[in-house]
């Protein structure tokens, strides 16, 4: 479209100077370090900051290097990331850690290209550690940078198409400069999707930097921009939960290697919905001694694709039985990653511990 090139070129001292002296203090940012960057921005991607922080110091502080990170085992890995989401994102992590060890003297490579031959790490990803951590003029375009740019250019495409990506990334490298500048600019445009040109609610326009060259607040229609294709609806699925308890021990389960949460800790669930009585008679054919059971409550999850409707049984055996892993509470949340889609019923077990 007619002046977007000079558009953007207006817009990036704006943005560089805004940042510079309105950044948020965030640990990442205290050190950018290559490991630093990388670790940030994988654990953020589809994940509020406020989410990450704890996650991100605790992370560091047991796998401090690349090194660290190559060596430690899947499991405690898992455990390290239990609630964040995306587990393949932690064992991308560990491939890519590996590879680096092996292959790049334990450093990440400062260039897009070559970042992205790692596991785990696509354009965005790429572009951030590229910019930020090595000042490399590399656009890092997520779904902030994605608004911010619709905004400011007043465009009408869908930004959910990969098509549209690539252009507003093009768009930007044009732009883009080096060094420290690089850095400045790339943590400013998401900083501004994330603080005033934010997704939900009402955008900041009287506080934005770049306001005075932004098409869609120059004319008032802030509200029509991005566009956005609506997402797939997901399927539902209704899944049985059983806490089976034995003695103040209670069963966990490895789900296999492949597929949804593949690898993580679960307690024993069934798809489909049955009452108290058929629970009962179908642990009974296979082996163990149910000595009562009772709802537990409801509870649901979303993953991208798919949902669970889940309603789960409290269910006490007179012995240990079925090959699962049996153990405490306190144990379980000490040892096993359990993602979160069983949060409720965890809780559920340790308030009756």
């Amino acid at each position: 479209m007619s002046g977007e090139r000079e558009l953007i070129q207006k817009c990036v001292p704006r943005l560089i100077r805004w940042y510079a002296a309105c950044r948020r203090v965030l640990p990442w940012r205290q050190e950018p370090t290559p490991y630093h960057v990388w670790i940030s921005e994988i654990m953020l991607q589809q994940t509020r900051i406020e989410a990450v922080l704890g996650y991100y110091e605790r992370f560091l502080r047991e796998l401090p290097t690349v090194e660290a990170l190559a060596a430690v085992e899947e499991d405690r890995l898992l455990k390290l990331w239990e609630g964040l989401g995306y587990y393949s994102r932690a064992r991308n992590l560990k491939k890519a850690a590996q590879l680096l060890v092996e292959q790049y003297g334990g450093e990440l490579p400062r260039t897009a290209a070559e970042l992205k031959k790692l596991p785990g790490i696509g354009d965005y990803t790429a572009g951030a550690i590229a910019s930020i951590a090595y000042g490399q003029p590399e656009p890092a375009v997520d779904g902030n940078v994605l608004r911010v740019l619709a905004r400011i250019l007043a465009s009408p495409e869908d930004i959910m198409q990969p098509a549209v990506r690539t252009r507003f990334a093009s768009l930007l490298r044009e732009q883009y400069p080096s060094g420290e500048d690089a850095a400045l600019l790339t943590e400013g445009i998401m900083e501004l999707g994330e603080t005033l040109c934010i997704p939900n609610g009402e955008p900041r326009c009287e506080l934005c930097p770049v306001r005075a060259c932004c098409r869609a607040c120059l004319s008032g229609t802030v509200e029509r921009y991005p566009v956005k294709s609506p997402p797939r609806e997901r399927r539902i699925e209704q899944r049985t939960v059983l806490l089976l308890r034995c003695g103040g021990r209670y069963a966990i389960r490895k789900r296999a290697d492949r597929g949804l949460l593949a690898g993580l800790w679960e307690f024993p669930n069934e798809k489909g919905v049955y009452s108290a009585g058929e629970i009962g008679e179908r642990l009974t054919e296979q082996g163990a001694q149910v000595l009562g059971c009772e709802p537990c409550g409801a509870a649901r999850h979303a993953f991208t694709h798919v949902e669970w409707h889940m309603s789960g049984y409290l269910v006490d055996c007179a012995a240990e039985w079925g090959g699962f892993v049996w153990a405490s509470p306190a144990r379980i949340a000490a040892d096993y990653s359990i993602p979160a889609a069983f949060r409720f019923y965890q809780s559920r077990m340790e308030a009756e511990a």
